[in-house]
């Protein structure tokens, strides 16, 4: 009898770690990861694929835009745009979305829906684990490649305001920043002013390429009344104007023949119906994308918003810039932003997009057939 229960006990308790295992295993996922520590390089860019008659080239498109604002809203919902209140809340950003030259997106945030991961995302377009949950209190420098280092190496001047969140992820990466820390979270009002009291002197500038603006008084806001808080709407407006007064300039200062602007309007995360995020429900994963600038083509009207994924920013604003694309990058580059460029050049950026995917692949997958034939677009001549 008592060597059946102990059987029984044994059993019961290997049961117990298998299980226990089974769970860390599906919650805490090894994440795609290339297995090679250096990042990547223009120089390693494929040549264009053999085109009948027509010669092999190694060149690479030209970039799409010379300056890009990144204006991030923390805990900014899909509904707050694109819902049946959006004209109320962004007027302006609604009029953009309608009738400007812009595209517009649901960007899908994987969970965790937590701030320091989904900025992981959105610079790496690599999918981060629950584990940063754990590491958004403390964030160490992002060591895994990235568009800021790529953008930095390549010469590109960043400067950032806003959660320094973004500083302590990329030390001596801006040349100028102004980091506001998010633990105050009854604080709705400085958070933001301390980002949009740079704007006027910045916008005036021309000694920058990139300016990423992280406003955080819409999450807190959320957490301390929620969603439908009298707060949140003068709060939607007060973006509205900035994101207007960014535009304005953007504008003013477009130079004929020169390469054109590209603003950027999205939400790291979305928030629940309570106010809170991190998980995985609609209202927390959805998050509006607008991309505005006048390489598009102006609308003529409201269109429904198409699904994307948050990491295909990515990839898109690295081919955007010139640059090349994250090494553990899953994402897509966004086919909106090539409408303008020849066919020739879509498919060279769609082909660099589809060898880097290629790569990661190969490098995180030990079976991988490294003898399997690629399928290459066939490109038209010049």
């Amino acid at each position: 009898m008592r060597v059946r229960s102990s059987v029984f006990a044994c059993f019961i308790l290997i049961f117990e770690v298998v299980g226990v295992a089974l769970f860390l295993r599906g919650f805490f996922p090894v994440p795609l990861k290339s297995s090679l520590s250096s990042k990547s390089r223009l120089s390693d860019s494929p040549a264009e694929p053999l085109a009948g008659s027509s010669p092999n080239s190694t060149r690479l498109p030209q970039p799409l835009f010379r300056r890009v604002v990144l204006m991030l809203v923390d805990a900014l919902r899909e509904d707050f745009v694109f819902g049946p209140t959006g004209g109320s809340n962004m007027p302006y950003t609604r009029y953009l979305v309608e009738k400007g030259s812009s595209h517009s997106f649901v960007a899908k945030a994987r969970p965790p829906t937590v701030t320091m991961p989904r900025i992981k995302a959105l610079t790496t377009g690599s999918i981060p684990g629950f584990i940063d949950v754990v590491m958004n209190l403390n964030s160490p420098a992002l060591l895994e490649d990235n568009l800021i280092w790529q953008a930095k190496t390549a010469g590109k001047r960043i400067i950032f305001y806003g959660d320094d969140t973004w500083v302590r992820l990329f030390p001596k990466h801006f040349m100028e920043h102004d980091g506001t820390t998010s633990f105050f979270v009854s604080d709705y009002t400085e958070v933001d002013n301390n980002v949009t009291r740079h704007l006027d002197s910045t916008l005036k500038r021309d000694d920058w390429d990139i300016l990423i603006l992280h406003y955080l008084g819409l999450d807190h806001i959320g957490h301390i009344s929620g969603p439908h808080s009298s707060l949140v709407q003068p709060k939607l407006l007060e973006m509205d104007d900035i994101l207007k007064k960014i535009h304005s300039s953007l504008v003013s200062k477009e130079a004929e023949g020169s390469l054109p602007y590209l603003l950027v309007l999205c939400g790291d995360h979305g928030m629940s119906e309570t106010g809170s995020h991190g998980g995985s429900s609609e209202p927390e994963v959805n998050t509006p994308l607008v991309l505005v600038s006048p390489a598009f083509k102006r609308k003529a009207g409201m269109e429904t918003p198409r699904v994307v994924e948050q990491v295909d920013l990515a990839p898109t604003l690295a081919l955007g810039l010139g640059l090349p694309i994250s090494q553990n990058s899953v994402g897509r580059v966004i086919p909106g932003i090539l409408e303008e460029t020849s066919l020739r050049d879509q498919l060279r950026f769609l082909h660099l997009n589809g060898h880097q995917l290629s790569c990661l692949l190969r490098d995180s997958t030990p079976d991988y057939k490294k003898g399997s034939r690629e399928i290459h677009p066939v490109l038209p001549p010049d």
